[in-house]
């Protein structure tokens, strides 16, 4: 369906469905039947009844009377006027035509996409050919760039809704020329009031009270204002005259619609119903302006087959002039004329695309429209690309030559980039005030002056040797040195600089490895630091934080490298010891200054001997005293600890006491070292050490190869075998030989045997009964492998004994 077709039937039910809804919205007689009036041509049918007020009329019920009254004879017209003599305005139509053109969008959607499609097709196909009918990168360059809607002007009606609404709340125009279907309003007020509003009869004329018509048909309201207060003079003699008391004003109303007819290169051509304000710029972006053929710079708006205006949207575009922006009269054509010269602008402008010339137009001229050049295009040379008929040539054009050359159709110009280089520039490095870059100018012509320029040297610049690299005429760059010394005292001649030269300036430590110090040991900050000239140990030790808390400033080591001073050093010693004493605080000592570091060096601060964090060790359980306590001296043993707890409490159990070192249990007995101090396991103690001393404990554990495994209670009076019976006795496939018992304080002791005597350990309160059991024996299951060879070894055997028997 045709896009503007698809808008004016949608209309046309718009204005049918308020015909409809007229029947009761207006509190009327409520009417059964609604007969659609039919030419006289055409045989009178009688349409079925219109839905009354009980039986509101749905859109698709509309759609269905438009079709029949079409089918009747009825045009489009015919149907809007009927809903404007029942006293429709134009705004109550177009409310009724967005709500039903919002509910056909999805319709319309589907054209409007075949269209988009259409044109993407097109484009696709001109980019094959060209593709294939030129291989090289310029033509595919070329059909590519094509492919995206770069003209100049399609961006304003890229955004063009489906609908178009003319602003009626407005002032009349001065230059409002009224004509059949307007609608003028009267105001009588002062004396007397009243107010009615008139119609311009399709003969021109509009009818007040009794009185005779008036002709206002292609005046101005003023003009119409004059003949209808002549007119109604009739009636009030005074109406209007000084110091009469009455008065009138005459407006416009509703205004009228008129019929534009859009062609030739246009993106939705056709006849489009608008209203009687609708400008020129109005329609063209109802219509969705040029094509992809179509011209911006020259549209025709006809009216009584004569050109009255040549539009120039580019005008608009540009300088926001409105000139062409004419009001349109019923029956105006607007004709889009094919463009004539488009050319391309690229590169550094500030607007690149396609642009539109006209004839005589230069391409400075052009340019305009692109917004100029950017800050960094180079505008002395302009290049083009030009397409002679049979193949493409290239050229420039210089700055002169944008005033007077003029393009042609298909031309692409390339605005490039400027070098990213200063001209006129020079550089000094290194040991100077203000290093970087100067211009090269009446102020810094020469190397000195350059310097002057970079507020002097540094004090540490070293002045027997500069260097100012210089790049020759070839792709090397040389290389001059200078004495610098000499250059400042002026006993030899200033040079002269070059564009692009680099003067480098060093400073002494520039020419010098940086070297190091380093101090270790019992300092704050120990690490690396910078070596100074004549810098001493307490210089460094303070630049490290000072000592630390067991520091000490004596029997401070320096280790040194050897470099020449070799002299009464054997062979094999490659570095020299110092062992010094400095002041205590880092005071200012003249033996301590007169002992300089060298770089390199190496020093280590020692901690004092009789230094050292406190000792610990953890006391915990069944005692008087729990806690921590400190080990007095390196001597101190576990025998040591019992006289600081304060004693035992009585439920305290000390054979079952508990040692760890490192979280790890150390098997001892408490009560054989009290009792015995000399003995081995009264080990010294160490930080960190922990005792435990449990209570007495009333139970036994029996695990392992045991019927049930479980806690028994203590009785002194059980043999080992009665406890293995509280356990349910011996399970299948123990070893009994290897039956062992953990006691509380790490020690365990295992089952003896001797011939077919065993002798079981003694089971004490707390400990633990074990009954190994035998690991069963895993049968390995021959795989089919194995089979198959055991089977055919037996077969071959068999053979060949039956071939001896």
């Amino acid at each position: 369906m045709h896009y503007p077709l698809l808008q004016r039937i949608t209309r046309s039910i718009a204005l049918f469905l308020l015909l409809i809804i007229s029947t009761f919205s207006f509190g009327q007689d409520p009417v059964p039947t609604l007969p659609i009036p039919v030419p006289a041509t055409t045989p009178a049918q009688q349409v079925p009844a219109v839905p009354t007020q009980a039986t509101p009329a749905t859109n698709s019920q509309a759609v269905q009377f438009y079709n029949q009254a079409k089918s009747a004879g009825m045009s489009d017209m015919d149907i809007e006027k009927a809903a404007l003599q029942r006293g429709y305005t134009l705004d109550d139509i177009s409310a009724m035509r967005k709500r039903l053109e919002q509910g056909s969008k999805d319709n319309t959607k589907n054209e409007t996409n075949r269209d988009k499609v259409d044109d993407s097709r097109k484009q696709e196909d001109e980019l094959d050919d060209e593709t294939n009918n030129e291989k090289d990168s310029l033509s595919v360059n070329r059909a590519r760039s094509r492919t995206i809607d770069r003209t100049f002007g399609s961006f304003f009606f890229q955004g063009a809704s489906t609908t178009f609404e003319p602003n009626l709340r407005i002032a009349t125009p001065r230059n409002y020329i009224l004509g059949p279907d307007d609608e003028l309003v009267v105001d009588i007020y002062g004396n007397a009031v009243d107010n009615f509003r008139m119609k311009i009869s399709p003969e021109g004329t509009v009818k007040m009270l009794n009185l005779a018509p008036v002709y206002v048909n292609g005046l101005t309201v003023e003009q119409a204002n004059e003949r209808i207060v002549n007119r109604l003079r009739q009636a009030y003699s005074s109406l209007n005259r000084p110091g009469s008391g009455t008065y009138s004003t005459i407006t416009l109303g509703n205004v009228r619609s008129i019929q534009v007819m859009i062609t030739g290169e246009v993106a939705r051509p056709g006849t489009y119903t608008v209203s009687s304000l609708t400008t020129a710029f109005n329609a063209l972006y109802r219509s969705g302006g040029p094509n992809s053929n179509g011209s911006y710079r020259n549209i025709e708006v006809v009216r009584n087959n004569k050109v009255i205006r040549t539009i120039d949207l580019y005008r608009f575009l540009i300088d926001a002039d409105l000139r062409d922006n004419i009001a349109l009269q019923d029956q105006d054509v607007i004709l889009i004329r094919p463009y004539d010269v488009r050319i391309e602008l690229n590169g550094e402008l500030k607007r690149t695309g396609i642009f539109e010339a006209r004839s005589g137009e230069t391409l400075k001229e052009v340019l305009k429209y692109a917004g100029g050049f950017t800050p960094e295009a180079f505008t002395s040379l302009i290049q083009y690309q030009r397409n002679t008929g049979t193949n493409f040539i290239i050229g420039s054009i210089d700055s002169v030559q944008l005033n007077s050359f003029q393009s042609k159709n298909g031309d692409i110009f390339t605005v490039k980039r400027i070098l990213d280089v200063i001209a006129n520039q020079v550089e000094i490095r290194g040991a100077v005030t203000r290093p970087g870059m100067y211009p090269l100018d009446e102020r810094t012509k020469t190397v000195k002056e350059l310097i002057t320029s970079a507020q002097g040297m540094g004090q540490r610049a070293f002045l027997n040797r500069a260097l100012l690299e210089r790049s020759s005429g070839d792709t090397q760059t040389g290389m001059i040195a200078i004495d610098l010394r000499k250059l400042m005292n002026n006993e030899i001649p200033d040079i002269n600089l070059l564009p692009g030269d680099i003067l480098t300036i060093k400073s002494v430590e520039d020419l010098k490895e940086f070297t190091f110090l380093t101090v270790n040991g019992s300092v704050m900050n120990p690490g690396v630091y910078y070596y100074y000239k004549d810098i001493t140990i307490p210089d460094l030790i303070f630049q490290a934080g000072g000592y630390t808390e067991g520091g000490v400033p004596y029997r401070i080591e320096v280790s040194r490298r050897v470099k020449n001073d070799t002299l009464d050093l054997p062979s094999n010693q490659n570095v020299r010891i110092f062992t010094l004493d400095i002041p205590d605080n880092l005071r200012m000592d003249s033996t301590a200054q007169k002992f300089v570091l060298f770089p390199s060096d190496i020093i280590f601060v020692r901690q004092s001997p009789r230094y050292e964090n406190q000792k610990i060790v953890n006391i915990e359980g069944e005692v008087m005293y729990p806690g921590r306590y400190t080990i007095k001296n390196n001597f101190e043993r576990i025998s040591d600890l019992l006289p600081k707890i304060g004693g035992l409490k009585p439920e305290a159990n000390l054979n079952s006491a508990r040692f760890y070192r490192n979280n790890e249990q150390v098997a001892i007995t408490i009560s054989d070292i009290l009792n015995n101090p000399s003995l081995p396991s009264n080990m010294l103690l160490q930080d960190g050490d922990n005792l435990v001393i449990p209570r007495k404990s009333e139970v036994v554990r029996i695990q392992g190869g045991v019927y049930n495994p479980s806690l028994v209670n203590f009785d002194p009076k059980f043999s080992f075998g009665e406890y293995i019976s509280q356990a349910g006795g011996f399970a299948e496939r123990v070893r009994k030989n290897r039956v062992y018992v953990s006691y509380p304080n790490g020690r365990t002791h295992r089952t003896k045997q001797f011939l077919f005597f065993r002798s079981y350990p003694k089971v004490e309160p707390g400990s633990v009964v074990t009954v190994p059991v035998k690991e069963p024996k895993v049968e390995r299951q021959m795989t089919t492998g194995e089979r198959l060879a055991i089977i055919s070894l037996l077969t071959t055997m068999a053979i060949t004994m039956v071939r001896l028997f």
